[in-house]
């Protein structure tokens, strides 16, 4: 599997269109503002909403949330399932992929082509689901939107006959330690 097309797409800024541990997404460099901004165009979403984003390992995790509670590691490490994690306090990220609390969901994935285009990038990526906003989230890559497909600028062709599995675990951790479930 050749990905360097891709990679070399989410470096200048692209869209992109891939399978992801749990279902397709939309991705681009969760550092570039502008990249966030088209993915946010393409699903007609509002400027309210934040992004989830995947990294390789937590050496990458902590660069962009300095502070978090031991407990994560052990979350992520046990969890049978994807899971992600809203830590507060994000840094060096698009303003766009933050929630308004400065917080951002960040998933930590196992996925092989995830792990190629964030490692080729040596930046997280964004991973929101590859629907148009309001509507329900594509199993299929036959499922996604001709809209979604022809507005991205790059589409990874793998695992297209697959049917994807279901949206990520979602909790949410405050610098203290207090956990809330958002999506189990």
């Amino acid at each position: 599997m050749d990905l360097s097309k891709t990679i070399e797409a989410l470096r200048e800024g692209n869209t992109v269109l891939y399978p992801s541990d749990t279902i397709w997404g939309l991705g681009c460099d969760a550092t570039n503002e502008e990249a966030c901004q088209k993915i946010s165009e393409l699903k007609g979403r509002g400027d309210d909403k934040s992004f989830i984003l995947l990294v390789d390992n937590f050496a990458m995790l902590e660069y962009y949330i300095p502070e978090f509670p031991e407990v994560c590691y052990d979350l992520v490490d046990l969890s049978e399932k994807p899971m992600t994690i809203i830590y507060p306090n994000a840094k060096n990220l698009a303003a766009s992929v933050l929630a308004k609390d400065g917080s951002v969901g960040i998933r930590v994935t196992k996925d092989p082509i995830c792990l190629k285009l964030i490692r080729g990038m040596r930046k997280p990526l964004v991973s929101t689901s590859a629907n148009i906003s309001g509507e329900a989230s594509p199993t299929r890559f036959d499922d996604i939107s001709s809209k979604i497909k022809e507005g991205v600028d790059e589409v990874v062709e793998e695992r297209t006959n697959e049917k994807m599995n279901t949206p990520s675990q979602i909790i949410k951790i405050g610098v203290g330690g207090d956990v809330k479930i958002i999506r189990s």
